[in-house]
This record gives structure tokens, C-alpha cells and sequence, in this order.
């Protein structure tokens, strides 16, 4: 029997059907291996060239200039294919080259096909070309990890997500000695460029490089990936290289699919409020593209938070003094205007929904960036000046209260001024004990606070939830009763709906299809209270079932379930916008380094305006940096982009913020976003935000 057993176990293991199973390629892996995307008609010739543009205007940065003086002055460039060249260019385009490239930072849909694009250019320019995948991010750079890329290798990885190919790592490029180690390796290596894909940080790192390997004659060129969608480049014109970083379409469609999903599941069983955090710590571009994909019933924006002024706290000012607290959003505010959307939505009977958070939305409240700031402050000089950091020295939350307070009482006995006052201590008590460690937990590897790692949704939806205990108290969170319901149950009871009606509900006499109680039924004592005032049961006597019914459905119970969107949006497959961008930006990096162009970010020109209009292009990165505060120190940085509330993509989801909110009797407004898929590209693949935006320069 034993034998008999194995042999059949052998023959299911061994079925067509369960090896397909078993097997980690399926068809839709092999397909996507297999898809062939299309190029830019420049790189269909086998020649391109670099022209400048110089209609573009920068302002330089003094110490940008003084730090990068050998690339400063790069112009934009523009490529452009050819046919043929003269001879001697040809010859460098087509020498023999060594290129290493490194992925740096959290993953972002679309990073295969950059290797794959250069890779491919690579090869057909010169199939002695060398292509070296650095190890783990940019630690493979520093300690001499990297592996030489093949056909098998890349061809494994075409079309597919994540960073799997080489991996990648957050270490940055940010000391001498670390500076001296990567140019060590590419000299040992004997690399003629280094390709550095990552986000504003990283390509900040690629310029440092491109300005300490110059003398050396190694090229270094940045690709611009986040899927937050924060690196956009204009001029100071406002006329736009980039509109867009790769990983964003795909990561922001990932959500949209999940908060789609959540749409339908919540107007099935009617009874949760589906809370959604989606990343972007400092922009909310992912929470703003989520929003047009899915019409969420609410979706907060962080840059319009930051816009807002309360008019009433103005004029109620008196005419010597000024209300600094009515400009920006408040924490508390902010939980009010949630809890008007929830209201305003039982109030029809939509005791359910879906609201769209961006994950760093506290960055944008008044009073949690002065906290964030002055302890950021207060623990970058504890660090500058103490053997052991600031989260060794003071491990527990009540450690690091005490110290804060040690600041307070220092402050009372001399009478200094102080970065953290009294006034400080006592709002900064005020709040839950697990957002008062969450604002002091470690800062990441650039000094900023950690958002992601912060409970957003619990910290808001905990003002939230003991809002509406009040308004409920109040009598103003209410369930709206349907008015055909209403009748039907009294009419079973053998009750007159239109005696009982005036007395349960205050809009009872109004054209309405859904019946609120009066404010003053907060229980079933005060209903109790009010059928008797109306004579129509006696003192002492019980509320008819049926009335006790219609009450109880009219109390709203908040429930809420949780979700944070992030990590599986970057992972996902690419979808056949950023599959393509990918591609040709990969194509771009050759062409900028086989005509010597170093100190270059990879990008695409006219990117909102479909495919048939791109134009691959070679964007200067020194003048795009600035001086920023990171780790309370000025470094040289590249400026993140945040949503712009001037432009259309903004204005068309505040115009619409009603219509979502669907605060009516009726069906509710959502929108099934696209799926997920390789198809022949064509002009209306692109994020909407883009698509919408473009109509301001049309």
C-alpha cells in the first residue's frame, strides 16, 4: 500500500497541470519576458547626438556652483537620432565601453527595463560592451560588489517589477571616504560610466560623483525613480523636462485597484469606513492620483491643508492683534472636517465610505511641523555633542519626556530662550503617548521623520471617533431613516406614520427621503420623554417596539478598517506607461554616455503629452540644487515637488470633492480605475494627474 501511495503521489507531482502550478514561471511572466516595447523614433536610427538646448533658465545655487564647478554649467540636452556620422564619431560612439550601473533606494516599478534599455543600446552599439550591475544598492559601489550583466540575466527581468536583478540599498555616497572607496572601484573595474538610478537623494549623490570622477574621465548619469511621484523638473519659467518620475503610474494604479476594491466592498455590506494611507511623505501626488482613479468619498491633500486659512478666526481677530492659528490646518480642524463628511453621509443612510490619507498629511498641520522641526533640532544636537546618540542615551519613551522636560526647567532658571519652552512641553503632553514616540523615534538615513512608520490613521481617526461621540451627544450624528421604510414599519405596527412622524423626526414636514430624529432624542429615555410630552404613550409606559426599531437604526455605529498602501505598489509588474518610459530612459543613459555627456539626469520631454511626443533629453542636475536642512546641517539637495494647487489635476478633484463625497440620496460616484497590463502603448497611457495638468499648457 505504502509503495502504492508514493507511486500515484510521483504521477500527481508529475502532471502537466501541477508542474504548471509548481513552477514559478507562468504565462503571464513569460509574456511579459516576451513583450516588446516600442522606442522613441530616435533610437530606431543607429546613431544619436546630443544638441543644447539653452531656451531652459536656471537660478545657481552660490554653493552648488562652488561644490560642483566642473558640471554646473551643463546645458539641457536634446538627442537626436541619425542615420549616419562622420567617422570619428562613430568611433565614439561605438568604442568599447564598461558601464556600471546601481540601484539606489526603495524599489519602483520599472527599474529592469532602464538595465534593459541600456543594456540593449549597450550591445548594439558594441557587442564588446560591458554592463556591471552593482550589489545592493550603493554599498555595491563602496565595497566592490557587482556582477556583469548578461542576456540571460536581463532578459529574466524584462517588463517584470521590483529590483531583484542587483537588489538595491539606501547607503548614500556622503563622505570622503566613502567617495574615495567608489572611485577605487571604478577604477579598478576600469569603468567608463556609472549610471545611478534612484530619487532626489540618489541623483544628488550621481552629481557629487560626476563632479569627484571628472578628472578621472568617468561619466556618471542619473535616472530619476520614485514612485512618490516628488521628482518633477521646471525651469524658472515654469517650463517643464520631466513631468514625472518613473514607478508612479504603476504604484498609484496598485492602490487605485485595492481602494477600487474597497469602494465596492463598502457600498456591498454598508457598514465600514475603509481608511486608506497611501504613501508620500512629503507630496501627496500618489493620495491625488488615487482620488481620480477611484472618486474615494474623501481624500485629504496635504499641500491643501497647507494653503488653508480660516476666515472666521480673521475677522473675529481684533483689529491690533493677528490669529496666527487661522493660517494652515490644525490637527483638530482637520479631524472636523472628516467628521463633517461622515455625518453629512449617515445623514442619507451612507453610514459607510472610503477616505484617502497621504502618509506624511501631519507634515502639513501647523503644529506637528513645529514639533517635528524643534525635535529634530534638539536630537541632531544632542548627537553633535554627546558620545552616544540620542535614541541609545534615552531608549523609552518616558526617558526622552524627562529629558524634554530637563530642557523646560534648564530654560525657567536662567531665563534663556530655548528651542523647547514650557508652552511646548504642555501641548506636547497632550497628545496620545504613542504619537509622543512616534515624533521622537529615530529620524532615517537623511534626518527626516519617519511618517511611514507613524500610525497617521490612528492618530487623526482617534480625534475623529471622539468627535462624533460628541455630536452624537448632540444629537447631529445621526442615521437618516428612509421614508418609505419608516411608513411601511408603523403601517405593520398599525401606527399612523405621519402622527408618530413630527414627533420622532424634526424634518418629518419636508420634501426630504431621508428623516433625521430630533436633535434632542439621544437615548431611549428622551424618546420615551418625547412620545409621552406628546401624549401619545403614557408616563411610566415603554416605547412600542416598532418606534424602538426606527430609533435604533438611527444611532450610526463608526466602524472603521485600516490600510496602508506602499510597499506593494512598488513592487508590482510596470504598467505599459512606465514599461516604455523605463525603456527609452534606459536607451537615453547610452546615448548620453556614448556622447559624453556626464553630470546628466536621464529623462523624457513631454511625457504628459503621449508617446508620440516624447523627446529623450539630458537635464543638468547641479543647477536644480539647493541648500536643505538634513540632520541639522545645510547640504546641497535636489528641491522635492509637492502638488501644485494652482493646476488642473488639483482643481478637478476639488471641484468634483462633493460629487465624490456623494452626501445625497442615490448611487455613489465611483470610478473602476484601469488594470494593471501590457498592451501597445498609445497617447492616453499616463497618470490623469498628468493628463489633466497638461491642459494648462495647452
Amino acid at each position: 500500500m505504502p509503495e502504492n501511495t508514493d507511486t500515484h503521489l510521483s504521477n500527481i507531482l508529475n502532471h502537466p497541470d501541477v508542474l504548471e502550478v509548481t513552477d514559478n514561471i507562468n504565462r503571464k511572466i513569460t509574456e511579459r519576458r516576451n513583450f516588446n516595447i516600442r522606442q522613441c523614433p530616435v533610437f530606431t536610427h543607429p546613431f544619436s547626438v546630443l544638441e543644447s538646448d539653452h531656451q531652459y533658465k536656471f537660478t545657481l545655487d552660490r554653493e552648488a556652483s562652488r561644490q560642483l564647478p566642473d558640471i554646473i554649467g551643463n546645458p539641457v540636452q536634446v538627442i537626436s537620432g541619425e542615420n549616419s556620422v562622420p567617422e570619428s564619431v562613430k568611433n565614439i560612439f561605438s568604442k568599447k565601453r564598461n558601464i556600471g550601473i546601481v540601484f539606489s533606494g526603495g524599489p519602483a516599478p520599472g527599474g529592469h527595463n532602464v538595465i534593459a534599455g541600456l543594456y540593449d543600446a549597450a550591445k548594439k552599439a558594441n557587442p564588446e560592451n560591458r554592463v556591471f550591475g552593482f550589489l545592493e544598492g550603493p554599498d555595491g559601489i563602496i565595497e566592490n560588489e557587482a556582477t556583469e550583466l548578461t542576456d540571460d540575466i536581463v532578459d529574466a527581468h524584462r517588463n517584470l517589477g521590483g529590483f531583484c536583478m542587483i537588489k538595491t540599498g539606501r547607503t548614500k555616497i556622503d563622505s570622503a571616504e566613502k567617495m574615495a572607496l567608489s572611485r577605487a572601484t571604478c577604477l579598478e573595474l576600469d569603468l567608463d560610466a556609472v549610471v545611478v538610478v534612484g530619487g532626489d537623494d540618489s541623483n544628488t549623490n550621481a552629481a557629487f560623483l560626476a563632479q569627484e570622477l571628472k578628472n578621472d574621465g568617468i561619466q556618471v548619469i542619473g535616472v530619476p525613480k520614485t514612485i512618490d511621484g516628488d521628482i518633477q523638473v521646471r525651469d524658472d519659467t515654469g517650463k517643464i523636462l520631466c513631468a514625472m518620475s518613473f514607478g508612479f503610474h504603476t504604484a498609484a494604479l496598485a492602490f487605485s485597484e485595492s481602494v477600487s476594491n474597497l469602494c465596492t466592498d463598502c457600498s456591498s455590506d454598508v457598514k465600514y469606513w475603509h481608511i486608506c494611507k497611501v504613501m508620500g511623505r512629503v507630496a501627496s501626488h500618489l493620495a491625488l492620483e488615487t482620488a481620480l482613479q477611484t472618486h474615494a468619498n474623501l481624500t485629504l491633500i496635504g499641500e491643501d491643508l497647507a494653503d488653508y486659512v480660516d476666515q472666521e478666526r480673521i475677522d473675529n481677530a481684533n483689529d491690533v492683534s493677528v490669529d496666527y492659528s487661522a493660517y494652515g490646518m490644525t490637527l483638530r480642524h482637520l479631524s472636523r472636517v472628516v467628521c463633517d463628511s461622515i455625518v453629512s453621509r449617515a445623514a442619507i443612510g451612507k453610514n459607510y465610505g472610503v477616505i484617502v490619507i497621504p502618509e506624511g498629511v501631519l507634515e502639513f498641520i501647523n503644529e506637528i511641523q513645529v514639533f517635528i522641526i524643534k525635535l529634530n533640532t534638539i536630537i541632531a544636537q544632542y548627537n553633535k555633542t554627546h558620545d552616544k546618540d540620542f535614541h541609545t542615551s534615552y531608549p523609552l519613551l518616558n526617558d526622552k519626556l524627562e529629558y524634554l522636560r530637563r530642557l523646560v526647567r534648564g530654560l525657567r532658571q536662567d531665563t534663556s530662550f530655548g528651542i523647547w519652552n514650557a508652552r511646548d512641553d504642555e501641548l506636547f503632553n497632550d497628545i496620545p503617548a504613542f504619537f509622543q514616540e512616534g515624533l521622537l523615534m529615530e529620524r532615517d538615513s537623511h534626518g527626516n521623520f519617519q511618517f511611514s512608520q507613524v500610525e497617521t490613521d490612528k492618530v487623526l481617526m482617534g480625534l475623529v471617533r471622539d468627535y462624533l461621540d460628541i455630536l452624537k451627544e448632540k444629537g447631529k450624528y445621526r442615521m437618516g431613516i428612509h421614508r418609505p421604510y419608516f411608513k411601511k414599519i408603523m403601517k405593520q405596527a398599525e401606527f399612523d406614520p405621519d402622527t408618530i412622524g413630527p414627533v420622532m423626526f424634526e424634518n418629518y414636514d419636508k420634501d426630504v427621503t431621508f428623516l433625521l430624529t430630533d436633535k434632542h432624542i439621544i437615548s431611549i429615555k428622551t424618546l420615551t420623554q418625547a412620545f409621552v410630552n406628546a401624549k401619545i404613550i403614557d408616563k411610566g409606559a415603554r416605547v412600542p417596539a416598532a418606534i424602538e426599531k426606527i430609533y435604533k437604526k438611527s444611532v450610526p455605529k463608526f466602524k472603521t478598517q485600516t490600510h496602508f498602501y506602499g510597499y506593494d505598489g512598488r513592487g508590482s509588474d510596470p504598467t505599459i506607461f512606465d514599461a516604455t518610459y523605463t525603456y527609452n530612459l534606459g536607451l537615453t543613459v547610452f546615448s548620453l554616455i556614448a556622447n559624453g555627456a556626464t553630470g546628466q539626469m536621464a529623462a523624457i520631454r513631454n511625457l504628459e503629452k503621449g508617446f508620440s511626443h516624447w523627446e529623450p533629453i539630458g537635464i543638468p542636475i547641479a543647477p536644480l540644487m539647493h541648500l536643505e536642512e538634513r540632520k541639522g546641517k545645510l547640504a546641497l539637495v535636489l528641491e522635492k515637488s509637492i502638488v501644485d494647487v494652482d493646476l488642473s489635476a488639483f482643481k478637478v478633484m476639488k471641484a468634483n470633492q462633493e460629487k465624490w463625497l456623494a452626501a445625497s440620496p442615490g448611487e455613489d460616484n465611483y470610478r473602476r480605475p484601469d488594470a494593471i497590463q501590457l498592451t501597445e502603448i498609445s497617447d492616453a497611457d499616463m497618470p490623469l494627474t498628468l493628463k489633466l495638468n497638461a491642459l494648462d499648457n495647452s
